[in-house]
């Protein structure tokens, strides 16, 4: 797939630059002319990932995410993030539900609300060299925009 447009944004894994992202992805996204319903999955598929980054891969330490953001054709958006933590030793058993290596304070839901609120979710990681998450979500070409 040929790239329309793309931007790539690096931050510290603070826990602040979370709503930074959110908000980059956003405003990203408002190019495709998204629905609320649309941006607010995006904005959601986004804070779920970056907060993994945030809390997983760097549990002891400040660390740098990546987050690339592609427009493909078809109305395609495609976000990927992207850190160089401790990466994660059995990616389909942190894709369970519930599944969390953060403690009682995690609900272990990342993975999941990520797949529910993205057309597609691929997760690739490396032990000690860390993990990236990419997402598609597909923007509804509004009635207004094919006339």
């Amino acid at each position: 797939m040929k790239g329309d447009n793309y931007v790539v944004v690096e931050f510290l894994s603070r826990s602040s630059n979370e709503s930074f992202a959110r908000m980059a992805a956003a405003g990203f996204a408002a190019q495709l002319d998204p629905t609320l319903d649309e941006l607010g999955d995006i904005k959601t598929a986004v804070s779920e990932a970056v907060t993994n980054a945030i809390v997983h891969a760097y549990p002891d330490r400040l660390g740098k995410i990546v987050m690339k953001m592609r427009i493909l054709d078809g109305q395609l958006l495609e976000i990927a993030i992207r850190d160089w933590g401790c990466g994660i030793d059995d990616v389909e058993q942190a894709r369970q539900p519930l599944y969390t290596t953060g403690g009682e304070e995690r609900s272990g839901m990342g993975f999941t609300i990520m797949e529910s609120f993205t057309d597609r979710l691929q997760v690739k990681s490396v032990m000690g060299k860390g993990t990236t998450v990419t997402m598609r979500k597909r923007i509804s070409q509004r009635l207004s925009a094919k006339r």
